[in-house]
């Protein structure tokens, strides 16, 4: 119930930017771009542990990116499932372009990290499974 009712009221009440707070837009250009304007690349710890798969991100996780992700998953922001799930599509196109050639090859099937039940519940919604489905 409280998904539905979370999208009835981002419909009806004006909302501010989830990245930075400017008025009347949930997502506005600048936060847009910060999430998505640029090409997604590979990330690494450092040091970089023996065998870790190859990482892409989409965007840092700072500043308005941190912010829309997490107004996402902590305040049921349902309206940036959209763009959150486009940057993610990004990020494994970048994977799979940097890995072709390397004789790997067939289904990419993407798995979101399973919730805690009661996360869902307190949350109501599974912000990285709906994401994931978005970016499928």
């Amino acid at each position: 119930m409280r998904g539905w009712w979370r999208d009835l009221t981002d419909l009806v009440l004006p909302t501010d930017c989830a990245g930075c707070g400017a008025p009347r837009t949930t997502l506005c250009a600048r936060c847009r771009t910060a999430l998505a304007g640029s090409a997604p690349r590979r990330v690494r710890p450092r040091p970089e542990p023996a065998g870790l798969p190859a990482v892409y991100a989409s965007a840092p996780y700072a500043e308005a990116v941190r912010a829309l992700l997490l107004a996402h998953k902590e305040r049921g922001a349902l309206t940036l499932t959209g763009a959150l799930g486009a940057a993610l599509a990004g990020a494994v196109r970048a994977g799979l372009d940097a890995s072709a050639g390397t004789g790997t090859s067939g289904t990419v099937v993407l798995v979101p990290v399973p919730s805690a039940r009661w996360a869902v519940r307190a949350r109501g919604h599974d912000p990285v499974r709906r994401m994931a489905l978005a970016a499928a």
